[in-house]
């Protein structure tokens, strides 16, 4: 069953952007979401909100800027992006992609600088309030390794919105994970055990955030961000990543104080290497999050509904999320999931912690 697009825009507007009159909300995405861009349209008109603010990208133009861009280009970004951002008061980003594979042959050195050069329009963007979600396209059915009509209800099962009511079922899981949290919240070590996996993390004196769905949706997730010099031993990341459209798959990673010291990958060893050296920060870790959306129960080859999936673990490279508390400065923010339902243990302070929605 294909989300409803009226439904899906009204818990994007209501829960999510918390969209009010007057506001000026800008979406991006591409022609394949047509149906939820109207859907959107629709119910930020009705709410009063202005809604001229939509860019949506044809297949192609990705591309064409990395393959052809010049130096001032890549190491840049137009002035009018920056004053967009800063006069939006809501960001709306709805992946829609024709083709998940679209960058797998772009020099990842490129990615990695066209990432630091866009850092103040992304810093801007991230205070304010935004939510990335996703619609089913044919593509990623594909790499979900499902029929297109089997995809489209699993995103609507991911979405809650074959629930009675969405809203009342974010508000159920937001309060499942406040309890998770005021546990956490008084954890000092973090280790995480799976074959391949060994390792400590420190949080003591970080933050713990409820990820109900109002960055991300779906969302279904409790985070925080280790002490920056904590991280030690190996970690061997079980579920295949598709940062910009390159498949990096078997990232196994060690950690000494804090920093990696090796990082290897079955598969994408030349996008970690570049990912690995955007900056400083892009070798210490930025966040620890641990999944609980039930209704994500296989990967999918979207981070953004993977790292949700109930029964695992992720860690990002590089920055930080302020509100946790963390201080990692980085270009880079980079999930690496990790599947515990297979055996694997999280504790903390020795305890194990049930992964559950």
């Amino acid at each position: 069953m294909t989300p409803d697009p009226d439904a899906f825009a009204n818990l994007l507007c209501d829960w999510c952007l918390e969209a009010r009159e007057g506001d000026y909300v800008l979406v991006s995405t591409t022609t394949l979401a047509a149906p939820l861009i109207r859907a959107v349209h629709r119910a930020l008109i009705i709410r009063g909100a202005w809604a001229p603010g939509v860019r949506i990208a044809v297949p192609g133009l990705a591309e064409d800027f990395y393959r052809l861009a010049s130096d001032e280009l890549l190491d840049n970004f137009p002035p009018l992006e920056l004053a967009e951002v800063e006069r939006a008061d809501a960001f709306l980003g709805i992946q829609a992609p024709e083709n998940t594979r679209a960058l797998a042959g772009t020099d990842p050195t490129r990615l990695a600088r066209a990432a630091r050069a866009r850092e103040p329009v992304r810093e801007l963007r991230l205070a304010k309030r935004w939510c990335g979600t996703i619609w089913p396209t044919p593509a990623l059915a594909q790499d979900a390794g499902m029929s297109s009509e089997d995809y489209a209800a699993f995103v609507n099962r991911a979405l809650f919105l074959d629930r009675p009511n969405p809203v009342a079922a974010w508000r159920e899981l937001n309060d499942r994970q406040s309890s998770l949290v005021e546990r956490l919240s008084e954890a000092r070590e973090i280790r995480i055990e799976a074959e391949g996996t060994d390792v400590r993390l420190r949080v003591d004196g970080r933050t713990w955030v409820n990820s109900n769905g109002k960055h991300n949706m779906p969302s279904g997730e409790v985070f925080t961000g280790p002490l920056e010099d904590s991280a030690s031993g190996t970690i061997r990341f079980t579920i295949p990543s598709n940062p910009r459209g390159v498949l990096v798959e078997g990232v196994e990673v060690t950690f000494e104080d804090g920093r990696v010291t090796k990082a290897t990958a079955d598969r994408g060893q030349a996008y970690l290497d570049a990912a690995l050296t955007t900056d400083p920060g892009a070798r210490f870790l930025g966040e620890l999050g641990i999944g609980t959306n039930v209704g994500i129960d296989r990967a999918t080859g979207s981070t953004l509904l993977d790292e949700k999936m109930a029964g695992t673990v992720h860690l990002a490279l590089g920055r930080s999320y302020t509100e946790t508390g963390g201080r990692n400065k980085s270009a880079l923010h980079w999930d690496l999931i990790c599947d515990l339902r297979a055996g694997g243990r999280l504790s903390a302070d020795g305890e194990s912690i049930a992964v559950v929605g």
